[in-house]
């Protein structure tokens, strides 16, 4: 169930009225998504979930406690909110606290599409029946897992702070191998809209490096040059993002980190041509509108030129 702003902040205003504490913050989100697994040109499983989880963080001077709950009506959320606040007595200070956030000001971020929130199983059954028949028609074994959802989070907390934020995401994955074995590929893509999967075209690229890969030549060793298609190259931005903490830098364990002490914040580390950047309303790959905290979300470039 993707519940709506007023319905979220209902629920979050509701929390935050019973809390004793300094501070309370509230987190409230859930969805539903479903899947489909293909594997030896058969449809193996397939299923829907759905789920919603709230959590209280109530904070007395420096010392804080967390409490997580998924029912909703007032003896229960009072509870809840009694436990944190029992938590947050019984922790140590935190010598790095830092007072929550007033009201912030987000991006407005596009990221929920109507007609992937309400996919039917149809679509999973088509994407795996094209991609099985075609496998069948290039004497190949596939497997695949395709699937769909709609997520919301919404946060609020007693300085008067809330964000709200829904998105959608649909994804194919297949793998083809040749049926001696000695040839494979993969494809993956995910996108916010499900109108943008292609499962025949995705399977083709699979299927294409299943069979260019059939029988395969040792090769010296030496320098190579590669071309890392999208996936691979996504993969190594992931790591790369996880990366770019300051703390680690500050603290001389990580790349980023400087010998003798500081951080290489501002050198030169990458050729002119790289430029990396994340930003939360681009079309392609809508992000979200706040962080941690509420923190509000920005484009930041990471690496320029």
């Amino acid at each position: 169930m993707i519940y709506t702003p007023d319905e979220a902040k209902k629920i979050l205003d509701k929390v935050l009225s019973m809390s004793k504490a300094d501070e309370a913050e509230v987190n409230f989100g859930g969805g539903h998504s479903s899947h489909l697994r293909f594997a030896a040109n058969t449809a193996m499983t397939s299923g829907t979930s759905e789920n919603l989880s709230l959590s209280i963080r109530s904070t007395f001077g420096k010392r804080s406690g967390s409490y997580s709950l998924n029912q909703f009506d007032d003896k229960t959320l009072e509870s809840a909110v009694r436990k944190s606040e029992e938590i947050a007595k019984l922790a140590p200070e935190d010598p790095e606290f830092v007072t929550a956030l007033g009201p912030q000001k987000y991006e407005k971020v596009e990221a929920f599409d109507e007609e992937t929130a309400r996919v039917s199983p149809d679509f999973r059954a088509q994407a795996a029946a094209v991609s099985i028949k075609s496998s069948e028609e290039k004497n190949l074994v596939s497997a695949g897992f395709i699937t769909d959802g709609a997520t919301f989070s919404a946060l609020a907390n007693s300085k008067g702070l809330f964000g709200y934020h829904k998105s959608t995401r649909a994804t194919y994955s297949s793998t083809a191998r040749t049926k001696d074995g000695t040839g494979s590929g993969w494809v993956g893509r995910g996108y916010n809209k499900v109108s943008k999967i292609d499962a025949l075209s995705y399977y083709g690229i699979a299927a294409d490096k299943a069979i260019r890969s059939a029988n395969p030549r040792p090769l010296e060793p030496g320098v190579y040059e590669a071309v890392l298609e999208p996936s691979a190259t996504a993969d190594i931005l992931s790591s790369f993002s996880f990366s770019l903490d300051a703390r680690n830098a500050d603290e001389g364990r990580s790349f980023f980190a400087k010998k003798g002490g500081g951080t290489k914040l501002g050198e030169k580390l990458f050729d002119e041509k790289v430029t990396i950047y994340s930003d939360p309303i681009d079309e392609e790959v809508p992000g979200n509108p706040f962080g941690a905290g509420g923190l509000p979300q920005r484009k930041v470039a990471w690496v320029e030129n």
